[in-house]
């Protein structure tokens, strides 16, 4: 079995290269011309895969085609075999990426001649394990989907009658009593929520089969039922914190029902309504018994947003040093108010974890002005050497070092910058043509996709793009993430109630990268497609240049420096 985070083929008779970097339940695979540029004829990649222990080659599908001559495209061909990928890179989720053992994947580049036939040349194969452990009983990374707004959501989920109105509730106030009425919810929830519900679900199962596991939670927003009726099973083996900011605090609002119901099952001096400053930001599970010692953390909001809409992340630690430093934060949040108070404790200081040998230290807000992580934040930023990848969520309202840091970041050329926030970013927006890619925010996406994409949900209001993390050097030994709760802005460091985490360790910086680069993609493709519809109403493949002045549909990895610079890093 294959542990490594970035395996390569080894076919030195191929014409490419091929590289397949470890995602959790997902792969990236990065392809490259060996030598100059490919011949005009090429025309792309055959993809297929074999899962572990499997005797068969799958193909990967294509939802675009060539066009016939009649103008339409044959959606009988859409296997990659005969509508080959035109792209140098592309990410597979493989429908039973839990699976023990190797993926094995097999690429083919495709030509075709003056006579539109298709002929496929040496390929390159890999195995990688993909399962959903990053490392097995030790540490975790799980996602949220976060693709409301995608075409996969719209063939599986959506009709005439069904959709997301018959998924989600209208108001989060209206979470904890609504019930679903899609025919296919169970399905298309547990689809939408993918590893990280899944996750967080069998945990609390978990702590509740164990009569002497004892829990403590802290939840920001509080309005998943599942979740909420889980918690009261526990009883009083419960302690939980409950933030109480804004609107979380009204009389109406889903926390404060939910408040209610974990009171007449934990017992009033077990359950704490908190917001520090200004928000008592974590979203936070201890477990901690005889059959596991368990902690859930991350980005991840206990509710159906951050479920079933957002793109978000919940990071599972297992081991008795995580559970220690978790439940002495919790103790000190539950102990006091006081965000001065809260920030002269250990628990606002970094905490080597260090479980099994993975690098990992932790740190809970809020700080004091003596201890507060922002500004070394920043200056780690800055000192990175290779790549910079970010996936952050309220960037736009976000000032201070971390900031200054990714927008000096994103004008050297010396560095490679991708990242996505929420929303258009004052300052960052600018892109020159022969540096990085300003930040992909979704809430820039309105109108339809040409043709033969259908209308895509919005998922209603509200960001949905809720990553915190940024990932430095993810294809070098000093490969680190920083993740958490933490929005990585002052009022995170000095103000809420927060986690953040540092883990320098290569296979889970790779799966980050992994999750940062499909979803600026997936957004990314959406900007220019939809910028492009007026010129053209149905998207296809291209074939070869047949006329003068035709390009082949690869001229631009070959010319634009940042596409240049993409196609290199990762293949």
């Amino acid at each position: 079995m294959s542990d490594d985070a970035q395996v390569e083929g080894l076919n030195d008779a191929s014409l490419f290269t091929l590289k397949v970097h470890r995602g959790d339940g997902m792969a990236l695979l990065a392809m490259n011309w060996k030598v100059g540029q490919p011949p005009p004829d090429f025309v792309g990649f055959a993809i297929e895969y074999k899962e572990p222990q499997g005797h068969k080659f799958f193909a990967l599908k294509n939802r675009l085609g060539f066009l016939g001559t009649d103008g339409t495209v044959n959606p009988a061909s859409l296997s990659t075999i005969q509508s080959p990928i035109q792209k140098f890179r592309w990410v597979h989720f493989p429908r039973n990426a839990e699976l023990e053992g190797d993926f094995t994947y097999r690429v083919s580049p495709v030509f075709m001649n003056d006579a539109d036939e298709l002929s496929v040349g040496e390929s390159q194969q890999a195995a990688i394990a993909l399962r959903r452990d990053t490392y097995p009983g030790v540490l975790n990374i799980t996602y949220t989907r976060g693709f409301v707004s995608s075409q996969a959501f719209v063939d599986k989920y959506v009709t005439d009658t069904d959709g997301v109105q018959t998924l989600l509730p209208s108001t989060a106030a209206d979470g904890l009593g609504f019930v679903p009425s899609h025919p296919k919810a169970k399905e298309a929830l547990a689809w939408m929520g993918f590893e990280a519900r899944r996750a967080i679900l069998g945990l609390l199962d978990d702590a509740v089969a164990d009569p002497l596991a004892q829990v403590r939670a802290i939840a920001y927003d509080l309005n998943e039922p599942d979740i909420v009726s889980r918690l009261e099973q526990l009883g009083s083996r419960l302690k939980v914190i409950v933030d109480d900011s804004e609107d979380h605090g009204s009389a109406d609002s889903a926390e404060t029902q939910a408040t209610a119901r974990l009171v007449a099952s934990a017992g009033i001096a077990n359950v704490k309504r908190q917001h520090m400053t200004k928000l008592q930001h974590n979203k936070t599970i201890v477990v901690d018994g005889p059959r596991g010692q368990t902690v859930v953390c991350g980005s991840t909001n206990f509710s159906w947003r951050g479920f079933f809409v957002q793109s978000n992340n919940a990071l599972v630690l297992h081991g008795p040093e995580a559970v220690a430093a978790f439940s002495a934060a919790f103790d000190a949040y539950f102990a006091s108010n006081s965000s001065s108070a809260f920030g002269k404790t250990p628990s606002a200081e970094w905490t080597e974890l260090n479980p099994s040998g993975v690098a990992v230290k932790v740190a809970f807000s809020p700080h004091s002005s003596k201890n507060a992580k922002l500004a070394g934040i920043g200056a780690d930023i800055a000192r990175a050497q290779s790549s910079i990848f970010y996936s952050l969520a309220f960037l736009y309202q976000t000032t201070g070092p971390v900031r200054d840091a990714i927008e000096t970041a994103t004008k050297n050329d010396d560095l490679f910058v991708y990242g996505i926030s929420d929303r258009k970013v004052g300052g960052l927006d600018v892109q020159r043509p022969d540096g990085n890619r300003s930040p992909v925010y979704p809430d820039a996406l309105t109108g339809d996709l040409p043709e033969p994409f259908k209308s895509e949900p919005t998922g209603g209001s509200g960001v949905r793009m809720h990553h915190k993390f940024v990932v430095l050097d993810f294809d070098t030994p000093e490969a680190r993430v920083y993740l958490g709760s933490y929005n990585f802005s002052s009022p995170a460091d000095v103000g809420n109630g927060e986690n953040l985490l540092c883990i320098q360790d290569r296979r889970v910086a790779v799966s980050y990268m992994v999750e940062a680069l499909r979803i600026f993609d997936h957004y990314e493709f959406r900007v220019v497609q939809k910028q492009a519809t007026s010129k053209r109403k149905t998207l296809h493949l291209l074939r070869p240049p047949r006329k003068a002045g035709e390009q082949p549909w690869w001229q631009s990895s070959y010319t634009d420096p940042r596409k240049i610079r993409d196609r290199e890093l990762f293949a």
